[in-house]
């Protein structure tokens, strides 16, 4: 049996261990995962005897996903595009790694929400490693416009560089607004609002001005269960239609289960089963 798990800081809440198990058994895959709470300052060692105990493969949450794509010994264009990973593959050749929350992110919003991203005005908040991991495919979904908003307005314009040099979205942004903005005095309004910031797991919401969001847009926070209610409900205050990340987390996996075992599960009968048992 192949050995897999997230390894992360908080983990205790994860429900990826419920989700991989079902995966596995829909698809006669013979495997286990598990959740492992890291030190702070201890991943590499953790990882390392991870390994060495024979998994397989992981995944990697908060705030470990920088640290990750560092240790990986060859990456995907989207972890690379990221320069983050929340996906290990182990081998004898070394580490891979990848990025799925971007695609999890987006087929969650189009394919369970309905929500259709093309033409749209989006407005992500944060610049760390949960952001990074969701603008390429967030871009590749053709927005009309795409505004990144980050408590310092530095990091949120490296990040928003970094994406208009790369070679496969060079061509996309020249139809898509990307603009890096702070917190602090943003204006606009915005069909769809991702919530990508740590403020989930921390006493220190996000003030935003209710003006941002227009009646009946998607608000989106990329935690799931109660980290996400304060968000969820500022949102639903203001007549925006809330949505945890909860069909995010199982479609990301399904992507890490695919660059794991070569199956695709059968991530929307999960998701539904998940949402019918209250998760």
């Amino acid at each position: 049996m192949d050995h897999y798990g997230v390894l992360g800081n908080p983990v205790a809440h994860s429900r990826s261990p419920a989700i991989h198990a079902r995966f596995a058994e829909l698809t006669g895959q013979s495997m286990d995962y598990g959740r492992l709470l890291v030190p702070l300052d201890g991943f590499a060692l953790t990882l390392r005897h991870w390994m060495a105990g024979g998994a397989s493969g992981c995944n990697v949450t908060v705030p470990f996903k920088f640290e990750a794509f560092q240790l990986s010994s060859t990456a995907t264009d989207r972890a690379q595009l990221a320069q983050a990973a929340n996906t290990l593959r182990f081998s004898s050749a070394g580490i891979e790694a990848d990025n799925t929350d971007g695609v999890g992110l987006v087929n969650d919003i189009q394919n369970n929400a309905g929500v259709r991203l093309a033409g749209c005005d989006l407005l992500l908040l944060g610049a760390g490693g949960a952001a990074a991991g969701v603008l390429g495919p967030l871009l590749a979904a053709g927005p009309r416009r795409v505004v990144l908003a980050n408590r310092t307005h530095a990091r949120a314009a490296e990040l928003v560089a970094r994406h208009a040099r790369h070679p496969s979205l060079r061509i996309l942004l020249q139809k898509t607004e990307l603009l890096a903005q702070e917190l602090q005095g943003l204006e606009g309004d915005f069909d769809v609002i991702v919530n990508a910031t740590a403020s989930s797991l921390s006493s220190s919401a996000i003030t935003l001005a209710p003006g941002l969001i227009k009646p009946g847009a998607l608000a989106y926070d990329m935690m799931y269960g109660p980290a996400a209610r304060g968000f969820m409900d500022w949102a639903g205050a203001l007549g925006a239609a809330p949505r945890d990340g909860l069909g995010m987390l199982v479609e990301q996996a399904a992507e890490s289960f695919l660059f794991w075992r070569g199956v695709r599960p059968p991530s929307a009968q999960v998701l539904q089963e998940m949402r019918g048992a209250g998760a």
